[in-house]
């Protein structure tokens, strides 16, 4: 069993309780109202941060939006933190998800299209992280459009990718489970873009609840890549610096005992990307 499993376990509990103390401390500072809270006001004598007491008044500004919750500091500090780490995370567990693919199987469109969107999805959270809501708002949902999306696809792609190289009833079975996730995280993006769309207070806050799923159920979705990091060697690395050639290597080798009696050897194909 490789240690390299370890580093796709490691994003979603960093990510996911990283986002959770966001919300805790926007929370104790009274930047957002509580997720239990469904009620909501036009406007408000007094800013959130600025009431005490038992019961507060809330307005649309204090819709705990995970963005929302990483708006003022010394929360945004934190949530910029963990957004950067997240992306650097994900840049590292695309790529060598990628590599592994190259090294057991062999390259295909399905896997050069999850490295592509995966690194996309990854720029786009750093953008969502550094460029907050009500600072930087054009640029904060540039980067929110471009991550949401792409990580959706990616998912998607890798749910068939497993179907795909899936051969024992061990990966037919991950397989399962990621296809049960991408159709709940798409559920849960799809509700959460057209709840956000709306004027009332009530689908504004469920659009909240559902952007907390979908973002936890995608960062679940990467730690099932422990899975296949289990059997990582320093074979993927090698796959990585000689740009696949290891791999055709290989299957070079398992060609040669089919070398002609005649001391003449079938020219090899070329090496195609296949679907």
């Amino acid at each position: 069993m490789s240690l390299w499993m370890i580093l796709p376990v490691s994003l979603p509990v960093l990510s996911i309780t990283g986002i959770w103390v966001v919300y805790a401390m926007a929370l104790y500072n009274q930047h957002v109202c509580p997720v239990d809270n469904w009620l909501y006001n036009q406007s408000c004598e007094a800013e959130l941060h600025l009431q005490s007491g038992p019961s507060f008044c809330c307005t649309l500004d204090n819709v705990p939006l995970i963005s929302k919750c990483g708006t003022l500091p010394p929360e945004s500090c934190f949530f910029s933190l963990i957004c950067s780490t997240g992306s650097f995370m994900v840049v590292v567990i695309v790529l060598l998800r990628y590599a592994h693919v190259i090294e057991k199987h062999q390259n295909c469109v399905l896997n050069t299209a999850s490295l592509s969107t995966g690194w996309i999805c990854a720029a786009g959270l750093m953008m969502v992280g550094n460029f907050q809501v009500d600072n930087a708002k054009i640029l904060h949902y540039v980067g929110a459009g471009i991550a949401f999306p792409t990580s959706m696809l990616f998912v998607c792609l890798q749910s068939a990718l497993t179907y795909r190289l899936a051969k024992t009833q061990g990966e037919y079975f991950l397989a399962h489970l990621r296809l049960c996730m991408t159709l709940l995280a798409f559920v849960a993006l799809v509700l959460s873009g057209v709840f956000f769309c709306q004027e009332s207070f009530v689908l504004q806050h469920a659009a909240a609840i559902f952007e907390w799923v979908f973002c936890v159920i995608i960062m679940l979705f990467y730690g099932t890549f422990a899975f296949e990091f289990a059997s990582m060697s320093g074979d993927t690395m090698a796959v990585l610096a000689r740009g696949g050639s290891l791999a055709l290597a290989r299957r070079e080798l398992k060609l040669d005992p089919l070398v002609g009696l005649g001391g003449q050897s079938h020219p090899h194909p070329p090496e195609i990307m296949s679907m």
